[in-house]
């Protein structure tokens, strides 16, 4: 029935019909087994270094530490976002090994997608921090409470319900360009469709097919994002 469906649409016949029912579930296994979590790890690593740089990039200077620190995290943002994803990660996979440093695809590509999550991130948390009024500090530190009290307990909750709507695009991002671990052998989603498109040599409907599916778990991402900012929000106004 599902095969018959497909072949009545254009450019498509029987063979093409069957590679597209066979592509199917490895595509989507590899999406949830590997894709997904790939990304959450990443994201969630990448959003701690993102934190650890904006924090570093607004306290107030304190030495020669601090300067050094704050030299270091802008010379790494901009390494990061004046260079694409592509070459980051393969300079973690392919070009460590040049110094002795060997690590596996997996770990490797979540390097290069944790590394790039925080610098691009720490601007977006930068700028939510930066959002709540100076005076929410002056309160806390009125109060008695150390610098980072008054960030944990008064400015992160105004500043998460900022950030939460960019750091979730930054997520649907990260998601679709887990796509990019194919080039360091992780078997992840469009991988999967590179395999199975070189075992017939036909590339289009394959390809096709990959979109729809990361069009798919976007959709359900984007779902997922609506939600959390309609609560978030409606918690923050009770």
């Amino acid at each position: 029935m599902l095969e018959q469906l497909l072949m009545s649409l254009p450019f498509m016949d029987a063979a093409r019909a069957k590679l597209v029912i066979d592509a199917f579930w490895p595509m989507v296994e590899a999406a949830v087994l590997v894709s997904i979590p790939l990304a959450i790890a990443s994201f969630i690593i990448g959003m701690i270094i993102a934190v650890v740089v904006a924090l570093i990039r607004i306290s107030p200077s304190n030495g020669i530490v601090h300067r050094l620190l704050l030299a270091f995290v802008k010379g790494y943002i901009s390494i990061i976002r004046g260079t694409p994803m592509l070459v980051q990660i393969s300079v973690v996979f392919y070009g460590l090994p040049a110094i002795g440093v060997f690590i596996d695809p997996i770990p490797a590509a979540v390097i290069g997608f944790s590394l790039n999550i925080g610098a691009y991130g720490s601007e977006t948390v930068r700028a939510a921090i930066s959002s709540v009024p100076k005076g929410q500090w002056e309160a806390g530190f009125t109060i008695g409470m150390t610098y980072m009290q008054t960030f944990r307990r008064i400015i992160a909750p105004q500043a998460f319900r900022v950030a939460v709507p960019p750091l979730s695009n930054t997520f649907i991002g990260l998601f679709k360009d887990t796509s990019l671990a194919s080039v360091v052998t992780v078997t992840e989603m469009f991988r999967v469709a590179q395999q199975m498109a070189n075992m017939s040599y036909d590339f289009l409907p394959v390809y096709i097919e990959a979109g729809l599916i990361y069009w798919c778990f976007c959709w359900v991402l984007f779902l997922i994002q609506a939600k959390l900012e309609h609560r978030f929000n409606r918690f923050v106004a009770n």
